[in-house]
């Protein structure tokens, strides 16, 4: 997302990292995010993944918004494997990894975190605003609601910055 990358160190995502976007609930522009990093990966060629999403992604939506969806993998998995298949699927090749789970501790995000860093991907995990005050090992903490994103915590730049999402 042009509005985003403008306020982050390094122009976007961090990659080989976990990141967080903070969310009230399931469609509060979380997915308006990271959409544009979806398209541009699977337009590469690379795969990306959906694990435990709330809802399943919309195809024609999703095509409109330009992602490749032969390069789309969607998991339903329940809470306690999800960690492991997200890993799993950074370890097999996969270049993002969208995670919808309710908590992490401490250590399963130093996990998250490794894989990602060892892939060179990007680990996404999609938490929820009463989790957010748990510790997090993430280079970037995203908090969203409806018209735009606050940067609660990256690495190498400066916190709270705002960005308004184009509707």
């Amino acid at each position: 997302h042009a509005a985003l990358d403008a306020v982050l160190p390094g122009g976007g995502w961090p990659r080989g990292a976990l990141s967080e976007v903070v969310h009230a609930a399931p469609g509060s522009g979380e997915l308006r995010l990271v959409l544009p990093l979806l398209a541009r990966l699977t337009q590469q060629g690379r795969p990306v993944a959906l694990v435990a999403p709330p809802l399943l992604p919309y195809a024609p939506g999703w095509a409109q918004a330009g992602v490749d969806l032969s390069r789309l993998i969607v998991i339903e998995a329940p809470a306690p494997q999800a960690l492991d298949t997200t890993c799993q699927l950074l370890q097999a090749g996969a270049a993002a990894v969208c995670l919808w789970v309710v908590r992490l501790n401490e250590i399963d995000t130093r996990r998250l975190t490794l894989a990602a860093e060892t892939a060179q991907a990007f680990a996404l995990w999609m938490r929820h605003t009463a989790a957010h005050g748990a510790p997090s090992t993430a280079a970037l903490r995203l908090r969203v609601d409806g018209n735009g994103a606050a940067v609660l915590k990256v690495r190498g730049g400066r916190p709270h910055a705002r960005c308004l999402l184009a509707a």
